[in-house]
């Protein structure tokens, strides 16, 4: 049986470069997204070439295709309704990553979600894309009124509590999804750390909870709120 100390789930470096006198290190997040976006490029390559040549009686792989297809853009346009057609592609986009990169860890990888330096980054998109939207469909006046709420304009006290509401939603956004990949990823690792040999076959049904069920779970949450963040900011008739 093993013990504590080969327990391990950390981010480690493996190899480093020099760039404008600084270090900098591919760690093992980097090759594990990459790995994942090989996959989906792979899969977008192969999906493209089936689509060109489709039956119009479709085959296994392409009824599996229509249905991923079929279902995001339910998805999506259950939520955004008219305007799910400007957001459809970067929602799948991030759904189909975040749900790989979730259930690498079935695979032997340390999900890349797993790091804060991911899950930011599709934060701040996000935070972009709100408030890209809020500017382009709402004036200024329109922006200070709602930062001033339920104040009005010209009493701005609740300014601050509501931009730091504004600022809070990227943090919320990346922290919910990275601790909740992070706790999985280091509970297996205390699984197969601590149990060795003896932990082979059997946490399997803890793979389907931790990397399936939960990473599925925390995809659907991430996605959902970044859609009702931008349709929030969307011009209303």
């Amino acid at each position: 049986m093993s013990s504590s100390s080969d327990i391990d789930f950390m981010i480690h470096g493996i190899f480093s470069y020099e760039v404008f006198g600084q270090t900098c290190w591919i760690t093992t997040t980097h090759v594990c997204a990459l790995i994942v976006m090989a996959v989906l490029v792979i899969f977008a390559v192969i999906a493209n070439r089936k689509m060109k040549n489709a039956t119009e009686v479709p085959d296994g792989f392409q009824n599996v295709l229509e249905l991923i297809v079929e279902s995001l853009d339910g998805v999506v346009g259950g939520v955004m309704g008219k305007n799910s057609h400007r957001f459809v592609n970067y929602i799948s986009t991030i759904f189909i990553f975040i749900l790989m990169s979730n259930i690498s860890g079935v695979f032997g990888l340390r999900p890349p979600t797993a790091d804060y330096g991911v899950t930011l980054a599709m934060g701040l998109i996000t935070f972009g894309l709100i408030h890209v939207n809020q500017f382009r469909y709402h004036s200024l006046k329109t922006i200070w009124t709602d930062m001033c709420s339920p104040l009005p304009p010209w009493l701005p006290i609740w300014f601050p509590i509501n931009l730091i509401s504004e600022i809070a939603v990227p943090i919320s956004l990346s922290l919910r999804l990275f601790a909740n990949v992070l706790s999985g990823t280091v509970m297996m690792a205390l699984v197969y750390g601590l149990l060795g040999w003896i932990a082979t076959f059997w946490p399997a049904v803890l793979h389907v909870y931790f990397d399936l069920f939960s990473g599925a779970i925390q995809t659907y949450v991430f996605c959902m709120l970044t859609m009702t963040y931008i349709n929030q900011q969307l011009e209303t008739e």
